[in-house]
């Protein structure tokens, strides 16, 4: 079981339900209407959503979703 998946499964059923409509939103590209923004000197993306955020980078027109973290000074670090 990776990281990501252990997450989800020990949040609550609320914040679960919205980031897998979020992660499903990414992936079926309807980007415009989310908040994704370039983190800087990385080839990696994020997407806030409250309290969460979501890291990913694109390969071959695919996104690869890295890792998704509750909001900290550490975030970013380790990319």
């Amino acid at each position: 079981m990776d990281k990501i998946e252990k997450l989800l499964r020990r949040i609550n059923k609320k914040d679960r339900k919205k980031l897998l409509g979020i992660i499903t939103d990414l992936v079926s590209e309807n980007m415009k209407s989310l908040d994704v923004q370039k983190v800087k000197n990385t080839d990696f993306y994020r997407l806030k959503s409250g309290r969460f955020r979501i890291i990913f980078h694109f390969y071959n027109k695919d996104i690869i979703v890295d890792s998704i973290k509750l909001r900290d000074r550490a975030t970013y670090k380790k990319l």
